[in-house]
């Protein structure tokens, strides 16, 4: 459901991070965290009537927010950036 695999996790730390192990990096954080969003929204739209999932998902959408709300706070070109690559904000 909102998990990913391991194998996953460690592509997106590699792309998005200084490193293989950089898992605290911001735009990795919100590169894991949408990848999350977007296996947890496909499983909402099959079971439509699962709520606690879908609290979850909200939940995982705000943590989102404020995490590129903080990114834009330090760096906004680079935040735009992500935000861009990552297909957010239509």
């Amino acid at each position: 459901m909102a998990t990913i695999t391991k194998e996953k996790a460690a592509e997106l730390t590699a792309k998005y991070g200084a490193n293989e192990k950089d898992t605290g990096n911001v735009r990795v954080q919100i590169a894991i965290e949408t990848e999350k969003i977007k296996n947890l929204t496909e499983h909402i739209k099959t079971h439509r009537k699962d709520f606690h999932s879908l609290r979850g998902l909200t939940a995982m959408v705000a943590h989102r927010k404020n995490l590129i709300k903080y990114y834009s706070s330090r760096d906004i070109l680079a935040c735009r950036a992500l935000v861009k690559e990552l297909g957010l904000r239509g």
